[in-house]
């Protein structure tokens, strides 16, 4: 094998690979030599087919193996040789003349074909002890832990049948059928379903409408689903639901003790506060978390500045473009109503393409220089938190197409792997912790996600969402 360099400009690399057609015709007698001892042909006892009548029956197919064989294992062998990573898998040129072609399967020709590929620049990992973050951390109050305390027992309130119309905090046990244009859609019915009014758990609008209703009245509400609903296909249209009232209840007086502990799976009304606070402090430390990491994102994103694999950028952009336009689409609008333009949104997105593709390699260096490594039960777990997001009828094909498809299976160990590498960053640079208010903590959080997010992606606020205790949170 004849190997030779024909590119090396910046990142990208071609090279010449030549297989001498003697080369070739050894491989293919070998495997005709080794296929002669078991195959089985019509007029000749097992073992005594001669190579040369072998040869006609199989060998175009037998080289076909020899060709694939050699792209196969010679593309892994080069790089090894060159001490090159390469950022995507190199691509393979081969002549397309059939008559070439014929030639090569035939012995008569040597067999060329060429590899191109960018490689990973070479990343030295400079000291971490000059980077400074400053960590808020904030104090979760009493009060905020009883206001918490007060939502989750609401959640556990008993309520007592009642005649007469529906008002503001009653429950509404309800059959319904959802339409647009007059047609019912996936999802949009059910019955014997519990409505609080004043809750908001259901479209904006529509526990209000049954504010007035008694038991075996029929309404019809009409609504419209938010723009940034999670069902797309939804999203922003007119509906109208089909209501009949089955049952009006009023709720009891909430008292907090153990009785309610109890119910909800605790064992006293101190445990309870115990657990909500434990919620609160986890999903602001998640804050605190992601305005540390950010803080030394930025850091490296100063302090390594190198030529980023093209095709790894070209391959972010498309993802980040694709998502920022059905983004637009969802939400009925364009680049000018977010005040900018395709073309300074390209350049943008670029930009950050870029910053994701550099940083990702930076933190791929350094998780490798420490030892990073991702376990198969960490990875088990977090396949198992990816596929539950799926209707359960879907979930074992998404399972089994995960463990099948590597390139699938790492887009879930990359997030795991990049977490432990920022737990050892944070290990390594200089922290400091201050103490801030809730507001403060709060601040700018949605605009420091949204930096890793295209500027013309309609954004909106959000604090975050406190969750009910439920007993399977303190397993």
């Amino acid at each position: 094998m004849q190997v030779s360099e024909t590119l090396n400009s910046g990142l990208k690399r071609e090279i010449k690979v030549t297989v001498p057609a003697k080369d070739m015709e050894a491989r293919l007698m070998e495997r005709l030599d080794e296929a002669r001892k078991n195959v089985r042909l019509k007029g000749f006892r097992p073992g005594k087919v001669p190579v040369q009548h072998l040869r006609r029956i199989y060998g175009k197919s037998f080289m076909a193996e020899v060709v694939n064989e050699i792209l196969s294992d010679s593309s892994q062998s080069i790089l090894s040789e060159r001490g090159e990573k390469p950022a995507m898998q190199p691509e393979v040129n081969m002549t397309e003349d059939e008559k070439e072609a014929e030639k090569v399967l035939a012995g008569d020709a040597d067999f060329e074909f060429s590899l191109s590929y960018e490689i990973i620049p070479p990343i030295e990992i400079k000291d971490f002890s000059g980077i400074k973050i400053e960590r808020p951390v904030y104090d979760v109050t009493d009060e905020e832990v009883e206001e918490q305390v007060k939502r989750v027992a609401d959640s556990a309130r008993t309520y007592e049948p009642k005649d007469g119309k529906a008002e503001e905090g009653d429950k509404v046990t309800i059959d319904y059928v959802g339409k647009i244009d007059g047609e019912p859609f996936d999802g949009g019915a059910a019955e014997d379903s519990d409505v609080v009014i004043g809750h908001q758990q259901f479209i904006p609008g529509f526990e209000e409408q049954l504010t007035g209703l008694k038991a075996g009245d029929t309404k019809t509400l009409k609504v419209t689903f938010p723009e940034a609903y999670a069902a797309e296909h939804l999203a922003g249209k007119k509906a109208e639901f089909d209501v009949i009232v089955k049952q009006v209840a009023a709720a009891e007086e909430l008292e907090i003790n153990d009785e309610l502990a109890e119910k909800l799976g605790l064992e006293s009304a101190e445990k309870l506060r115990e657990v909500v606070r434990g919620q609160i402090e986890s999903q602001y430390g998640q804050i605190t978390r992601q305005k540390s990491k950010r803080q030394i994102l930025d850091a490296l994103d100063e302090a390594y500045k190198f030529e980023a694999p093209s095709k790894l950028v070209d391959a972010e952009f498309e993802n980040i473009w694709s998502q920022v336009t059905r983004d637009l689409e969802n939400a009925g609008r364009t680049f000018e109503d977010e005040e900018t333009t395709e073309d300074e949104a390209r350049e943008e997105y670029r930009k950050l393409a870029e910053r994701r593709v550099r940083l990702g390699l930076v933190l791929a260096q350094i998780g490798e220089e420490a030892g990073t490594q991702v376990t198969e039960d960490e990875l088990q777990r977090a396949l198992i938190e990816t596929i539950r997001r799926y209707p359960p009828h879907q979930q074992q094909e998404i399972y089994e197409f995960y463990r099948a498809n590597p390139q699938a299976l790492a887009s879930v160990r990359a997030p795991l792997f990049e977490e432990k590498v920022v737990d050892h960053l944070l290990g390594q640079v200089d922290v400091t912790d201050k103490k801030v208010s809730r507001d403060e903590l709060l601040a700018d959080d949605d605009e420091e996600a949204e930096a890793e997010k295209p500027k013309a992606a309609p954004k909106k606020k959000s604090a975050p969402k406190k969750k009910a205790a439920k007993k399977e949170d303190t397993e």
